[in-house]
């Protein structure tokens, strides 16, 4: 697969990345045998980047357990924010602090590519001391860089506030905000660009369940816009909504999920295809600014998921 500049960092990555948030998502999680069979899958389909987070389960330590030989064939990004099991309010310095050293023996490395502000608001931003506990573990060596994951105006402001070398962000067929309230700033500052849900959930499917607040989201919005290519071929829509993320201008990598190895061997072929044609690009553009209007993207979990007009 190949790998491209990330920002102003001197990491070369592959154009998709591993999202881990569902790897712990059945009854009784994943073991660490199906991990293992499942990042090598990512990994020797050319994946070079794995990211994770704090409040995935027990992602970190799967990741750990089952990577440990292979630690130098790819970069590791994980986030932090949410107390998750540690006795510290959300976003505290010393709850940052904690969170991080946590990861790293969770993960069983000595130091991450990248560590992320995991979706805090602007306001926490503006104060200033969590962007410090992460530029004291970049000074220290546990993270070679630090990124912003997150949406709407807290994004913006990570952005402009120029402390971050990566920003995380929503981009995909059903949620293009980004694309003109954030990217072409975040771009300017030469920040390597995440797609996060890249795929917009694949909420066109009918066998996503309606009762996640995301997925629910996402359909409705999809309903709306009505795409044609969603119409057809289940397969086909899904290599659209991908290429058509993968095309939107700045985005350096799509985190993609899925724990199914076929759909691995699928996505890195669909890559050798390219880019979508320049006039479909347009076309879901276009169909985005008819049917929508700027509000809110999904929020952080701090404010719950709201509706979208």
């Amino acid at each position: 697969m190949e790998k491209r500049p990330f920002g102003k960092t001197d990491m070369r990555v592959s154009m998709l990345g591993f999202g881990s948030y569902k790897m712990s998502g059945k009854p009784g999680g994943s073991t660490v045998e199906e991990v293992d069979r499942l990042l090598g899958w990512v990994l020797d389909a050319g994946v070079n980047v794995i990211d994770t987070a704090e409040c995935y389960g027990q992602s970190e330590e799967l990741i750990g357990r089952a990577l440990g030989q292979r630690r130098e064939d790819f970069y590791l990004f994980t986030k932090c924010g949410h107390a998750a099991g540690l006795d510290q309010p959300d976003w505290s310095p010393r709850l940052l602090e904690q969170s991080i050293e946590r990861s790293l023996h969770h993960l069983r490395t000595d130091h991450l590519e990248l560590v992320q502000l995991h979706s805090c608001s602007r306001e926490l931003l503006r104060r200033g001391d969590v962007i410090e506990v992460l530029r004291r573990a970049r000074d220290a060596g546990r993270t070679r860089y630090i990124g912003y994951s997150g949406d709407w105006r807290d994004a913006q402001y990570a952005v402009t506030c120029g402390a971050f070398d990566v920003l995380q962000t929503s981009v995909n067929i059903a949620d293009q905000e980004s694309i003109e309230l954030i990217l072409p700033q975040a771009n300017a500052r030469q920040m390597g660009i995440i797609a996060k849900r890249s795929l917009a959930n694949t909420a066109w499917k009918s066998e996503q369940d309606p009762a996640d607040a995301a997925i629910s989201i996402y359909n409705k919005r999809l309903t709306t816009l009505d795409y044609d290519f969603l119409k057809g071929d289940l397969d086909a829509a899904a290599s659209i909504a991908l290429r058509f993320t993968l095309s939107v201008p700045g985005v350096d990598i799509a985190l993609v999920g899925s724990t199914n190895h076929e759909h691995w061997r699928h996505n890195a072929a669909l890559l050798a295809v390219g880019s979508i044609p320049q006039a479909q690009f347009e076309a879901i553009r276009r169909r985005w600014r008819k049917f929508t209007r700027w509000r809110q993207s999904l929020p952080s979990r701090r404010l719950g998921w709201h509706g979208w007009v």
